[in-house]
């Protein structure tokens, strides 16, 4: 695929680094409930070689799917990782045997984390590091975070992170972290259907900050929409590829990370990013906010 049908590109802001707007996103490669070893490993490899292969250059992940496990499977399918792969991952959880997804946001949990990824990936340093608060339910959590991201650009100072990145946070939080060091990106929970990142994503493109989707499908309850679907019947895609072209066309900061374990699915949600949307079915599809906002 050629650049133009991955989205085009987006550099960082205050980096080198420049990806192409389509990228993946790791979490599916572990086993189910993202815990242990997946029950395919070489469909795991292959489809983040098939992402590689069609220009994907921007993968996300963390340490802590699997835990250890995601890392694990794409050092063994990428490394030596090809030049301009840009691999961004996550602090700020753990996941005990018991499967349960809990903080960790100590400065020594963090350090600890940077090392897992870093020994797991096979790499000197991490290109970009999200510090992830661990709110309740997938909303964002409240409180200060300055004593995390601070630990951060103290990592950074040593040379072991790049960049430093924020994964479910408010825009008081985003506001409170750039008082410290340079934030590059922003990865929250953000849809069609909800879309309460709205004025965020506008200030944040106004700084030229990326702002990363996760859950561009709605996640464990997938979107479903009447409007999506006669939309994407009439275009001749799948609503899935609807809902990540419109994300595509929100805003020029959007980057995306649809995540998969099948190379079917990966292959249709790169094409996503061929689809072109008018303004009128634009229009239309903003129709959806409003029925969701009507249910609730």
């Amino acid at each position: 695929m050629s650049e133009v049908t991955l989205g085009g590109r987006y550099t960082f802001p205050g980096t080198s680094l420049t990806v192409h707007r389509t990228g993946y996103g790791a979490m599916q490669l572990a086993g189910p409930g993202v815990w242990g070893p997946p029950k395919d490993l070489d469909g795991a490899v292959a489809v983040l070689r098939e992402a590689v292969a069609a220009g994907v250059n921007h993968i996300d992940t963390s340490d802590f799917y699997g835990p250890h496990v995601t890392n694990q499977i794409i050092r063994q399918a990428l490394h030596p990782y090809p030049a301009g792969l840009v691999i961004v991952t996550k602090l700020g959880g753990r996941r005990p045997p018991d499967k349960s997804w809990q903080p960790a946001i100590s400065p020594q949990d963090l350090t600890a984390g940077v090392h897992d990824n870093l020994r797991n990936l096979g790499l000197d340093a991490l290109d970009i590091v999200n510090y992830r608060v661990m709110g309740s339910g997938h909303g964002p959590g409240e409180g200060s975070i300055a004593e995390q991201v601070t630990v951060l650009s103290d990592l950074r100072r040593k040379g072991l992170i790049r960049h430093i990145g924020l994964s479910n946070v408010t825009a008081a939080q985003v506001a409170e972290a750039q008082t410290i060091t340079g934030i590059v990106c922003v990865q929250n929970s953000y849809n069609l259907a909800h879309r309460h990142d709205d004025g965020l994503i506008d200030n944040l493109a106004r700084q030229g900050v990326a702002y990363v989707p996760f859950f561009p499908l709605g996640g464990f309850t997938p979107l479903q929409s009447s409007t999506l679907s006669s939309v994407a019947e009439r275009l001749g895609a799948k609503p899935m590829q609807v809902a990540l072209a419109w994300l595509l066309h929100r805003s020029p900061n959007i980057l995306l990370i649809p995540g998969t374990s099948s190379v079917a699915h990966l292959r249709e949600n790169l094409a996503a990013s061929q689809l072109t949307l008018s303004p009128q079915t634009l229009a239309e599809l903003d129709e959806v906010v409003a029925a969701v906002a009507e249910k609730h």
